[in-house]
């Protein structure tokens, strides 16, 4: 149960983001530029990202929603997705994404976390400033988005296919446009 009023019908951070719209649309937005937006990562890479950070946070929506994503992005891919949660180094990633997953991890730690090794690394695996930095955001982003979720004491849903159809509608029409649909359970 919720430790606030929040609207009826809404998982996770749908039920904060309808409470407060106006908070709602900047971080919707942010998220769209993130990680649907052009960039040298695939949008699948960044949803992974978003993932493993959530999983790392242990927020059982976002890891579920955003591992739903990065999924359909990924040809339907789950068994990646839990194999990229649990322990990416084994995953069937490139050594680059896996760079960039420690960096996201110690990013969801603390930012004092990550070192110059982290970084010096992920470059010699090909990371670029802009896939550095984006991966930072990310992390960052996706770790104040957990504490959002878990800190209102929100409730996930446990159909799968829930995640499914979320996902596919999310990933068609972005962040910003899926918040405005109506309620379900």
């Amino acid at each position: 149960m919720p430790h606030i009023t929040l609207p009826e019908g809404l998982p996770g951070i749908r039920g904060p983001m309808a409470f407060r719209p106006e908070t709602a649309k900047p971080l919707n937005e942010l998220v769209d530029v993130l990680l649907r937006g052009p960039h040298i990562l695939t949008r699948g890479e960044r949803e992974l990202i978003a993932t493993f950070v959530s999983a790392q946070n242990d927020c059982l929506y976002c890891q579920t929603i955003h591992g739903a994503i990065a999924a359909h992005h990924l040809y339907g891919d789950e068994a990646l997705v839990v194999k990229v949660k649990s322990n990416p180094e084994q995953a069937p990633i490139s050594e680059k994404l896996k760079a960039l997953l420690v960096i996201a991890g110690k990013t969801a730690t603390s930012g004092k976390a990550v070192t110059e090794r982290d970084i010096a690394l992920a470059r010699e695996r090909g990371a670029t400033d802009l896939e550095i930095h984006d991966t930072v955001l990310i992390a960052a982003v996706f770790s104040m988005c957990n504490r959002y979720v878990d800190g209102l004491g929100t409730w996930a849903p446990e159909d799968s296919d829930f995640y499914r159809r979320r996902a596919a509608m999310i990933a068609a029409q972005g962040y910003a446009a899926s918040s405005l649909q109506g309620n379900e359970k």
